[in-house]
C-alpha cells in the first residue's frame, strides 16, 4: 500500500501526456549538458517516475536518450546521477533507440552501469558481447582504479541469463579467482584512512588482525563473519565472493563432477578413509572447479564453526543464522555434485544439529539439515528419523507464532513430499503440529495447505483431521491463550493486546478442561478424537478475534481439498465413518461469526458427494439419519445439512441401490419426513422458528413422492398432503413460505408431483431409474432432465386426459 502523497504522486505521473513529456524531457536536457547537481538529480527522479508510473512505453526524445547514455561514460559525472540514468534506461528497455556499447570500456564501475542498461535489452548477442568484455577486464588484474567488485554481479548476471555464454576459459578464470577471494583473502583490517585535518599526522596506525563474532583474533582464514573496523579490497572480494557462490557452482557444474573413474569412484564413496587421506598439497593439483568445491568445503566449515561461537553484537548474530544457513545448503549442493564430500559433511552435520537442538535461536539451519539428510541419508545409510522426529515434533510446537518459519516449514514440506519415502509416516501422524502454523497464519498459508493436505490425510488420519479443521478456530483460540500464560516475556505481545479474556485464561487453568486443550494443542495424531463442544461456550469471548476469524474464513477452502483428496481412496466404512461425523459436527461448531454458515455449505455438498460415492451407507446408516432428521434440536428451515440429507434420501433409498432396502424402512422414513414437512410448513412463523425456505418445502415433497412410488401404498396419502400444499400455498396469508414467488415455487411442484403420481408406473421410472439407466446420467442431460419429464407428464394429464389407457389409444 502507498501512501496518499505517493498515490498522488503516481497519479500525476500518470496523467502527463505527450506535449507536456516533450517539454520535460528537454528541460532534463538542457540540465544535464550545464548543470550536474541537485535540480538534474531531481529532474531525472521525476523523469524515471513518469516512465515507470505506466504500464505501456513512454517515448523520449532523441536527443535526451543520447544525453542519458553520453552521462554514462562521464568520469567526472556523481554516481548518483549515473544511476538515475540507468534507471531510466532500463526503464525504457528494451529500445531501439539506444546506442550503449562495453566494446572499448576498461573502468569496472563504468562498465557495470553500462551492462546493467544493455543485458535488461535481453538480446543475446549483447549479452555475449557483455560477458566477454567483463572477463577481459577481469583478467585485467589492475592494480589501481575501481575495485573488480562491480563486475562479479555483472558476470552472474551474463551466465544466468545466457548459460553457454561463458567458454570454459572463462568457468576455469571465474572459478581461479573465487578459490583466491574465498581462501586466500589478508587476515589484517584495512588501513583507516587520514582525514588530513590539523592533528593529523604522517604516521599511518598499523592495522590489526580481523577478529571472531566473539571478539577473538581470529587465528584462521578470513570470511565473512570475521569482523574489523576497516576491510581490505580483497575481503570484500572474499564477500561477494560468498554471497554468489552457491549459484555459481550450480550454473558451471549442474551435472555433478567429471571425476574420476568409476572404479575409483566407487572405491572414493565406500571408504571414510580414503576422502579423509586428501591433503591441501594435492587439492592444488585439482582442475579449476575441483579446487573451488574444495575450498568452497573448507569456507563452509569455517562458517559453521564461527556460528558456534556467542556474537557480541545483534547484528553480527543475524548474520551468523542467515551464514550457517547458506553453508548448509552450500554443503548439500557439494555433496549432490561431489559424493566425496558427503562423508567429511555427515560428521560435521550430525555435531551441528546436536548443538542447534538445544538452542532454538538458530531454529532456520535446521531445514536445510533435514533437506540434507533428505537428500544424502539413505546413500549414506544414515537412520535421519531422530533428525525428522525433533524437527516436526518440537519446532511447531514452539514457534508457530513465526511467519517466517511457518511459511519456510510448509515450503519444506510441499517441496520434498516425493523424497520423504519411508518416513512419509512421522509428516503424516504431525499433521496436529503443522495445523498449528496454518491455524495462527491461515491467510498466506492456506494455499500451501491446500496442496499438502492430500500427502497428509489417509485412510488412518482422515476422521480425526477432519475434527481438526473443524476445530481449527478453536485451536487458534488455544494458541493465543498458551502464549498469553507463558512466562516467556515479548517486547511485542504475539496475541492482539485489546481483547483481554480472563475467563478464557481461567478456563486454560482449570483441572476440569485441561485434558481438552492438551488434546487441542497436541503435537501428534492420537488415534482418537475428544468432544470439544464443552469449550465452545468457554471460549465464545474471543470468537470476535481478528486471527479467529481469518482462520475461520480459511476453512471452507481446506474442507474442499479434504474431501477431494479423500474421495480418492475411501471405501465404504471409511465413507459411513465421515458421514456420521458430518451429521454429529454440523450442530457442534464453534460459534465464530459467518463460520457455520459456510461450514454449512462445504458439509451439505460433501454429504451428498459421499453419497453418491457409496450410496449404500444411506440403508447402513438408516437408524443415524432417521434420528438426524427427526432431531428439533436444528430445525430444517436453518440447516443446509438436513436439507441434503433429506434429498439423499430420496434419492438413494431404494432396493436399485441397495437390495437391502425394505418397505418398512420405507415407511419409517415417509412417516418422520411427512411429520417434519407438516411442521416446517404449517407450523405459524415465529421467531424461534422463522418461515420455511421453498427449496427446503420442495425437497422434502420431491422426497415423500420419490418414497411413495417406491412403496404405493403411500400414494393417496402423499397426494393428499401434496393437494393440501398446494391449497397451502395459493393463501398466502396462512402460508409459512416467504413470499409470492416461493409460494409460486412450491405451488407448481406440488401441481407437477400429483400430476405424476397419476400414473404410478410412469412415477417409479421418473423418480427412481434403474442403475442402468442412472449411472450414465441421462436426467443430467438438458433435453431429458426431470424438469421436462414432469412438465410432459403435466400436459399429458391436464390437456390429453382423453388419451390415458381406457379412453383411448396410447403407445406406451
Amino acid at each position: 500500500m502507498f501512501s496518499a502523497g505517493a498515490e498522488s504522486l503516481l497519479h500525476q505521473a500518470r496523467e502527463i501526456r505527450g506535449e507536456e513529456l516533450r517539454r520535460f524531457c528537454s528541460r532534463v536536457s538542457q540540465l544535464l549538458q550545464k548543470d550536474l547537481g541537485p535540480n538534474t538529480a531531481d529532474a531525472l527522479q521525476r523523469l524515471f517516475l513518469i516512465i515507470s508510473a505506466t504500464k505501456y512505453n513512454r517515448k523520449l526524445e532523441k536527443t535526451c536518450v543520447d544525453l542519458l547514455q553520453t552521462t554514462l561514460y562521464l568520469p567526472t559525472c556523481p554516481e548518483q546521477l549515473q544511476l538515475l540514468c540507468v534507471a531510466v534506461l532500463r526503464e525504457m528497455s528494451p529500445s531501439d533507440s539506444l546506442s550503449l556499447s562495453c566494446d572499448h570500456v576498461q573502468n569496472s564501475r563504468q562498465l557495470s552501469l553500462v551492462a546493467s542498461v544493455l543485458l535488461a535489452q535481453g538480446d543475446k548477442e549483447v549479452v555475449r558481447s557483455v560477458g566477454q568484455r567483463a572477463f577481459k577486464v577481469l583478467e585485467s588484474r589492475q592494480p589501481e582504479g575501481p575495485s573488480l567488485r562491480y563486475l562479479l554481479p555483472v558476470v552472474w548476471k551474463v551466465a544466468s541469463l545466457v548459460p553457454g555464454a561463458l567458454s570454459e576459459d572463462h568457468t576455469n578464470l571465474l572459478s581461479k579467482r573465487l578459490v583466491d577471494w574465498l581462501r586466500y583473502a589478508s587476515v589484517q583490517q584495512g588501513v583507516t584512512h587520514s582525514s588530513g585535518g590539523f592533528f593529523s599526522t604522517s604516521r599511518t596506525r598499523q592495522p590489526g588482525p580481523v577478529t571472531e563474532v566473539d571478539g577473538a583474533v581470529a587465528t584462521d582464514f578470513f570470511t565473512v563473519l570475521s569482523t574489523g573496523q576497516h576491510f581490505t579490497e580483497d575481503q570484500w572480494m572474499n564477500v561477494q565472493a560468498f554471497s554468489m557462490l552457491r549459484a555459481w557452482l550450480l550454473l558451471s557444474c549442474p551435472e555433478g563432477p567429471s571425476t574420476p573413474d568409476t572404479d575409483d569412484k566407487s572405491e572414493l564413496e565406500g571408504s571414510t578413509l580414503s576422502v579423509l587421506s586428501a591433503t591441501s598439497a594435492a587439492s592444488r593439483l585439482l582442475p579449476p572447479q575441483e579446487q573451488l568445491r574444495e575450498k568452497a568445503f573448507e569456507y563452509c566449515q569455517r562458517l559453521i564453526e564461527q556460528s558456534c561461537r556467542r556474537a557480541l553484537r545483534k547484528g553480527d548474530s543475524d548474520l551468523q543464522k542467515a551464514c550457517l544457513v547458506e553453508a548448509v545448503l552450500v554443503l548439500d549442493m557439494l555433496c549432490r555434485q561431489d559424493p566425496s564430500f558427503l562423508y567429511r559433511t555427515l560428521s560435521c552435520l550430525k555435531a551441528l544439529h546436536t548443538w542447534l537442538c538445544g538452542d532454538l535461536a538458530c531454529v532456520q539451519a535446521l531445514l536445510p539439515i533435514a533437506q540434507f539428510f533428505l537428500n544424502h541419508g539413505e546413500a549414506a545409510a544414515v537412520d535421519s528419523e531422530a533428525i525428522y522426529q525433533h524437527l516436526f515434533t518440537r519446532i511447531p510446537s514452539e514457534l508457530f507464532h513465526s511467519p517466517m518459519l511457518a511459511f519456510e516449514f510448509i515450503q519444506f514440506c510441499r517441496d520434498n513430499l516425493p523424497l520423504f519415502g519411508r518416513n512419509r509416516g512421522i509428516l503424516k501422524l504431525s499433521f496436529p503440529n503443522l495445523f498449528k502454523f496454518l491455524a495462527w497464519n491461515s491467510p498466506p498459508l492456506t494455499s500451501e495447505f491446500v496442496v499438502l493436505l492430500p500427502a497428509l490425510v489417509d485412510a488412518g488420519t482422515a476422521v480425526e483431521m477432519l475434527h481438526a479443521l473443524l476445530d481449527l478456530p478453536c485451536l487458534t483460540v488455544a494458541l493465543d491463550l498458551h502464549l498469553r500464560s507463558s512466562p516467556a516475556a515479548s517486547e511485542r505481545p504475539l496475541w492482539d493486546a485489546s481483547l483481554r479474556a480472563p475467563s478464557c485464561l481461567e478456563a486454560l487453568r482449570d483441572p476440569q478442561f485441561q485434558p481438552l486443550f492438551q488434546y487441542l494443542l497436541r503435537a501428534t495424531a492420537s488415534g482418537t478424537t475428544e468432544r470439544l463442544a464443552p469449550l465452545h461456550q468457554l471460549l465464545q469471548p474471543m470468537a470476535s478475534c481478528a486471527r479467529v476469524v481469518q482462520c475461520a474464513q480459511a476453512v471452507p477452502t481446506l474442507l474442499q481439498a479434504f474431501f477431494s483428496a479423500v474421495t480418492e481412496f475411501a471405501d465404504g466404512a471409511l465413507a459411513n465413518q465421515l458421514a456420521l461425523l458430518l451429521l454429529e459436527r454440523s450442530d457442534s461448531l464453534y460459534q465464530v461469526p459467518q463460520y457455520e454458515a459456510h461450514v454449512h455449505r462445504v458439509l451439505s455438498s460433501q454429504f451428498l458427494a459421499l453419497c453418491k460415492l457409496h450410496p449404500v451407507l444411506v440403508v447402513e446408516l438408516a437408524k443415524e439419519l432417521l434420528e438426524f432428521v427427526g432431531s428439533t434440536s436444528s430445525p430444517l428451515s436453518t440447516g443446509l445439512m438436513r436439507t441434503s440429507v433429506v434429498w439423499a434420501i430420496g434419492e438413494y433409498l431404494a432396493v436399485s441401490w441397495d437390495r437391502r432396502c425394505t418397505v418398512e424402512q420405507i415407511n419409517r422414513f415417509f412417516e418422520v419426513l411427512e411429520a417434519l414437512l407438516f411442521e416446517v410448513t404449517q407450523s405459524r412463523p415465529s421467531a424461534a422458528l422463522p418461515k420455511c425456505p421453498p427449496q427446503v418445502a420442495t425437497v422434502l415433497m420431491t422426497t415423500l413422492t420419490k418414497l411413495a412410488s417406491r412403496s404405493q401404498d403411500l400414494i393417496p396419502r402423499v397426494s393428499l398432503f401434496l393437494s393440501k400444499m398446494r391449497t397451502l400455498a395459493q393463501s398466502p396469508a396462512t402460508s409459512s413460505v416467504r413470499c409470492e414467488d416461493a409460494s409460486g415455487a412450491v405451488c407448481t411442484r406440488a401441481t407437477e408431483l400429483l400430476n405424476l403420481l397419476k400414473m404410478p408406473s410412469v412415477a417409479q421410472f421418473v423418480l427412481t431409474p434403474s442403475v442402468e439407466v442412472s449411472q450414465p446420467r441421462y436426467h443430467r442431460d438438458t433435453n431429458t432432465a426431470l424438469p421436462l419429464a414432469l412438465r410432459t407428464v403435466s400436459r399429458l394429464v391436464e390437456r390429453e386426459a382423453g388419451l390415458l389407457p381406457g379412453e383411448g389409444t396410447v403407445t406406451r
